[in-house]
C-alpha cells in the first residue's frame, strides 16, 4: 500500500505541476497577436480537457486495489504521457 499511496502522491504532485504550465501557457497567450491567440486556444482548451481526465484518473486509483489499480495505473500513464508531450508541443509552439 505505500508504494500505492506513493504513486498517487506523485501523480498528484506532477498534475499540479503541469496546471501551472498550462495557466503560464494561458499567459503566454495575452502577450501574442489575435491570430496566433485564436490559432492556440483550441489547444489550450485541449490541454485542459487532458488535465480533467487526468484528475479523474486519480480519482479511479484512489479507489482502486489489487488487480483492478494496476489496469487503472495503466490507463493513467497512458494519459499522463498524452498530457506531458501536449504541455511540451505547446511550449515549443509559443517559444
Amino acid at each position: 500500500m505505500e508504494l500505492q499511496d506513493a504513486y498517487k502522491k506523485k501523480l498528484a504532485a506532477q498534475l499540479k505541476e503541469w496546471g501551472a504550465q498550462i495557466d503560464l501557457l494561458e499567459a503566454k497567450m495575452e502577450n501574442v497577436g489575435a491570430d496566433i491567440k485564436v490559432k492556440h486556444a483550441r489547444e489550450i482548451q485541449e490541454l485542459r480537457a487532458k488535465q480533467r481526465a487526468a484528475s479523474e484518473k486519480m480519482e479511479e486509483l484512489a479507489n482502486a486495489g489489487g488487480e483492478a489499480w494496476e489496469q487503472v495505473k495503466g490507463k493513467a500513464e497512458t494519459i499522463w504521457d498524452d498530457l506531458k508531450t501536449g504541455i511540451a508541443s505547446a511550449h515549443e509552439k509559443l517559444k
